[in-house]
């Protein structure tokens, strides 16, 4: 299992947190980048972690409408992927090429309310499955039980799957056998010990 740590703006110092984690053996550092535009939240710009110095590979997932200008600002990282909502814009292709043609890994997220048959017209194209586990826009919301069954009905070997919202000790029991990884964000953040935290949820 890979774990992913999620970075909340309104409780983390940014360049404060990421040297907590690349302190540990977290695989990636999860970016939320929200611009009001697809969420009723902002975020941090892409930009606030070009001078930040880390080992660790960052996993953007980019909750915007505005997709040209963000997943530009994101390719600058040279993440691990850029992940993206299929909810996001009707021409889906054109983002997963841009990405691909700067040779990231491409992720396709999905709201709680939305159907896997959604990207099923994406299968061969995409590296990872993004499903969302709380309503996109805010950190510390309770798991939604549902996504559960969703996670159980993805039947695939071409992507990945990941899971992103309420994920803690508890609730990572629940996913753990229909996921490869999972993103927790003030689960680790706001607990005393980063690494003790990522241990239980491998």
């Amino acid at each position: 299992m890979e774990v992913s740590v999620s970075i909340l703006k309104e409780k983390d110092n940014i360049e404060e947190t990421v040297k907590k984690l690349s302190r540990t053996d977290c695989d990636y550092i999860h970016i939320d980048i929200m611009d009001n535009t697809y969420t009723d939240s902002y975020s941090f710009e892409l930009s606030d972690f070009l001078t930040i110095n880390t080992r660790k590979k960052f996993d953007v997932h980019i909750m915007s409408t505005n997709l040209d200008y963000q997943i530009k600002e994101a390719i600058k990282l040279d993440p691990e992927y850029i992940t993206f909502h299929v909810e996001a814009t009707k021409d889906v292709d054109k983002y997963i090429n841009l990405i691909k043609k700067y040779n990231i890994k491409v992720g396709l997220s999905i709201n709680p309310e939305t159907s896997i048959a959604a990207v099923k017209d994406y299968e061969d194209k995409i590296d990872l499955l993004l499903v969302m586990s709380v309503v996109p826009g805010k950190g510390g919301q309770k798991f939604i039980p549902e996504t559960i069954d969703k996670l159980k009905s993805i039947k695939n070997n071409k992507y990945l799957v990941s899971v992103d919202g309420g994920i803690n000790d508890e609730t990572f029991k629940l996913v753990d056998k229909y996921v490869d990884i999972v993103v927790a964000g003030s689960y680790v953040t706001s607990s005393e010990d980063y690494q003790e935290a990522i241990n239980k949820l491998r």
